[in-house]
């Protein structure tokens, strides 16, 4: 029994009873009885009558009132302290209740048997009345002091947090953890982030989830802070400070970037030392004070001059890349309003999801609930039931991406339905284009050699050039999906694979970044130059070598690397329909917020199974994921990631033509290169005009039968154009305050080469491609006389290149002023040019 152990004089050196006498202690001693309590175990609750008088032998104990709020709210009681004794002098139930931290062994005494011992010895009544009076004037000075920190510290009073973290993605596991860590200790912490991400509710989560959560927590607006910050630090002989009534408790500084810069010194101080000076006058000596409260930051940005005092540094993540939590914010809000309205929790239709999660939300969660709040209210059933929120009534939520915008997908769902068949492009591509292409190729080769008796010749330069330049403003990069080149560069790798089974190799992209750009560049150009040189427009055989090289590269590259390397990067053609690809008033894109919020497979750019709605794929030829297309370069428009999609997330829009050039446009040298090059190409087409005119002008003696002066002259042809720009640019350098890199503006110039290259092709679109019955018969040895043709008249052909010339100026003009956004005044010496240019083209192009 510990307390016949420890004896009398135990009683008196270690508890309150000392005051007592000999007769007094021994009564009690020998009245006593032993209780004791496990770890956690509650021995009395406050408010409840109280059983007799305990004394504390061995343990720890922790008394507290639920409903105080002040320093006081829980002590820690260690053996010899003595429970219930005011209590039972003046017949008052429990005022406190009183908990086990550990295993603990009690004397307790009850109240009958308290009567019977203060009957017996009235000292004990006189020497406690006593120390109760004393008590009760410490507990009265404390109460006034406890009203004036309360009213003190009332107007800045956090007194919960809203809510925890929701969501499971990886951005909220680690704040969640990153709460957690500063939760453990007392180190200053700094949560930064854009507006409207609620950084207040975890500063509060972090106080409310620490060891010091019954300690009072405050939020102080740094705007409003004065210089001296004598709303903190308090003024020396006046009253105290924000700090000093806060005592342990927990400090928030809200919008720490608007803090007076004078005072910035002190608060660094402060994180730094955990001590401060109030506010004083002139020279009067103040003492340092020492700061127990802890200290939380909030603020847009990091702070350089309070950096290396931050125990804590929490970046609290936007909500645009948390798109995988958007679902879960938007059930929770749900909750949230109809619990307050009373009424059915609403549901949000899937389509309204993915419209909420292509949006980037600017304002964070702050504008989501709003949004939430007002769809509820937009969408109440006044006949009762369960509202479904569709995406009607989240018409607020256009992304500045997404302007000016058509999912032809949704408007046409045939459409959708035909471009996820397997007729495209996979049946086209075996059953119609590739049994075409060979054809052309044998009748190139073995057919006859001029052009008014070859089919392939007709097909190719009368009916593909003209068709392909007339598609890019409408469907970019289209033709790439059913190129034949790449027909046979697939074919030619699953043949490998199948006979000799490899892993292939992966793509050299820094490389190919870097140099595959001027490869397709050169080979353009000797294309021009073999072209011209040779012929090749009315030569069969060389046009069928001209594709068989192109197809040669695919087949090559697709032996050698894995998907269509030669597409992306190498092809010249590809190249020139990319850069075309461009002008085009359609787009292939995904829903970013869709693709980070549901997907986890990304089968659409690695390939995978089928899942959902989404068929078995390979993952896009072009290793172009949907969601980070910012431009139609590099995508052919093989509709792969649609098919493979099971989120319905990739959109086919329609979109103002060239959008891309003037909003998400990133210029590289080579394709700038390829520009100029298509340029110079136009003229060098009509080279015959051009020596014309150059010898019936200026009496210079050219001869195109001499190979050295053809080349000589077809150099300078391709080259001589580029200067007009050039001249153009360095005109707008020496008038404009802020010019614009050459590299951005020069593909204002863009509609004009499109244009100048369809004028060129037009001729033989309007004036042969019509001819292809009686030139179909003449290619196998027949006659085909009397055969219907379709072929345009010279004055309308004339007037339908010039509509296209004046058409593709006025598209440059509008372009180069939307590229760069200055003064017409400024932009003087690029209309210039393409004024010059245009002319020239008309007096080259039309007859």
């Amino acid at each position: 029994m510990v307390l016949r152990t420890i004896g009398i004089p135990w009683l008196q050196e270690q508890t309150p009873l000392s005051i007592l006498s000999q007769e007094a202690l021994t009564w009690l001693w020998e009245h006593g009885q032993e209780q004791s309590l496990q770890t956690h175990q509650r021995l009395v609750l406050e408010d409840t009558p109280v059983l007799g008088l305990y004394l504390l032998l061995e343990g720890r104990l922790e008394s507290y009132r639920s409903r105080q709020t002040g320093m006081a709210w829980a002590t820690s009681l260690l053996p010899g302290s003595l429970l219930h004794l005011p209590e039972l002098i003046l017949q008052q139930p429990a005022q406190r209740t009183v908990v086990a931290l550990s295993d603990v062994q009690l004397a307790f005494l009850p109240a009958p048997a308290f009567r019977e011992w203060i009957q017996q010895f009235p000292e004990v009544t006189q020497v406690f009345s006593q120390q109760l009076a004393q008590e009760l004037a410490q507990v009265s000075a404390q109460l006034l002091y406890e009203q004036d920190r309360q009213t003190a510290l009332r107007p800045y009073l956090v007194t919960k947090a809203s809510r925890g973290i929701v969501g499971n993605s990886r951005y909220a596991v680690r704040l969640r953890q990153q709460i957690k860590e500063a939760s453990q200790d007392r180190r200053p912490a700094l949560i930064f982030g854009e507006p409207g991400l609620e950084k207040d509710n975890i500063a509060a989560l972090i106080h409310f989830s620490s060891a010091q959560r019954r300690e009072p927590m405050i939020k102080v607006n740094c705007a409003l802070l004065q210089a001296s910050g004598s709303e903190l630090l308090g003024r020396a002989g006046g009253r105290p400070g924000l700090l000093e009534w806060l005592g342990s408790g927990t400090l928030l500084l809200n919008n720490v970037q608007d803090l007076h810069p004078d005072f910035l010194p002190k608060l660094a101080n402060l994180l730094e030392t955990g001590r401060y000076t109030p506010v004083r006058r002139l020279e009067e000596p103040v003492e340092e004070r020492i700061c127990q409260a802890r200290i939380l930051m909030i603020s847009e940005k990091t702070l350089p001059t309070l950096d290396p005092w931050v125990g804590h540094a929490i970046k609290v993540p936007p909500l645009r890349v948390r798109k995988a939590d958007l679902k879960a914010q938007v059930e929770y809000y749900l909750s949230l309003v109809s619990r307050s309205r009373r009424i059915p929790r609403p549901t949000i239709a899937p389509e309204a999801l993915r419209r909420l999660q292509s949006y980037d939300f600017p304002g964070n969660l702050r504008e989501l609930k709003s949004l939430v709040e007002r769809a509820v209210v937009q969408s109440a059933n006044p006949n009762g039931g369960i509202p479904i929120l569709g995406e009607e009534v989240f018409w607020s939520t256009g992304s500045k991406s997404k302007r000016f915008r058509l999912n032809l997908l949704n408007a046409y769902p045939r459409l959708r339905k035909f471009l996820r068949s397997g007729w495209w492009p996979d049946g086209l591509n075996w059953g119609v284009v590739l049994p075409a292409y060979t054809v052309v190729v044998f009748l190139l080769l073995w057919g006859p050699q001029d052009r008014p008796h070859n089919l392939g010749l007709n097909l190719f330069w009368a009916w593909w050039w003209p068709g392909i330049l007339l598609a890019f403003p409408f469907v970019g990069r289209l033709w790439c999906a059913v190129c034949p080149f790449m027909i046979y560069g697939e074919l030619t790798q699953k043949l490998s694979l199948w006979l000799l089974p490899r892993p292939l190799r992966r793509w050299p992209r820094q490389v190919m970044e870097a140099g595959g750009g001027w490869f397709l560049v050169s080979l353009f150009g000797l294309i021009f130059l073999w072209e011209e040189l040779w012929d090749l427009p009315h030569t069969a055989y060389l046009s069928a070598w001209l594709l068989l090289l192109i197809t040669a590269g695919a087949v090559v590259g697709s032996l050698l690397f894995e998907r269509r390397l030669w597409c992306r990067y190498l092809c010249p053609i590809g190249g020139m329909n990319g850069l075309y690809a461009k002008l085009s008033m359609t787009e292939l894109r995904a829903q970013q917020g869709t693709c980070s919020a549901e997907c986890t497979t990304y089968q659409c750019y690695k390939g995978g199974p089928a899942k959902g709605e989404g068929q078995a794929s390979l993952g896009c030829p072009l290793y172009s994921h949907p969601a980070q297309l910012q431009e139609n370069k590099d995508c052919v428009l093989c509709m792969t990631c649609l098919k493979a999609c099971p989120h319905r997330s990739v959109e086919f829009n329609l979109r103002p033509p060239a959008i891309e050039l003037w909003t998400s446009h990133t210029p590289k040298a080579s394709e700038v290169a390829l520009l100029l090059l298509l340029l110079g190409g136009i003229y060098l087409h009509h080279l015959p005009q051009l020596q014309a005119l150059l010898i019936n002008h200026g009496q210079i003696p050219v001869n195109l039968d001499s190979f050295v002066g053809h080349l000589g002259l077809s150099l300078l042809t391709l080259g001589i154009p580029t200067l007009v720009p050039l001249l153009a640019h360095g005109l707008a350098q020496w008038g404009s305050v802020k010019p614009r890199p050459f590299l951005e503006w020069i593909y204002g110039y863009l509609p004009l080469v499109w244009g100048g290259t369809l004028a060129h092709y037009l001729e033989a679109g309007l004036r042969e491609a019509g001819q292809i019955l009686p030139v179909s018969w003449q290619t196998f040895g027949l006659t085909g006389t009397g055969l219907p043709t379709l072929t345009a008249d010279p004055a309308v052909v004339s007037f339908l290149q010039g509509s296209v010339l004046l058409f593709s100026l006025f598209a440059s003009l509008l372009l180069l002023q939307k590229i760069t956004r200055q003064s017409l005044l400024t932009l003087l010496p690029m209309i210039s040019g393409s004024l010059l240019l245009t002319g020239s083209l008309w007096g080259l192009i039309l007859p």
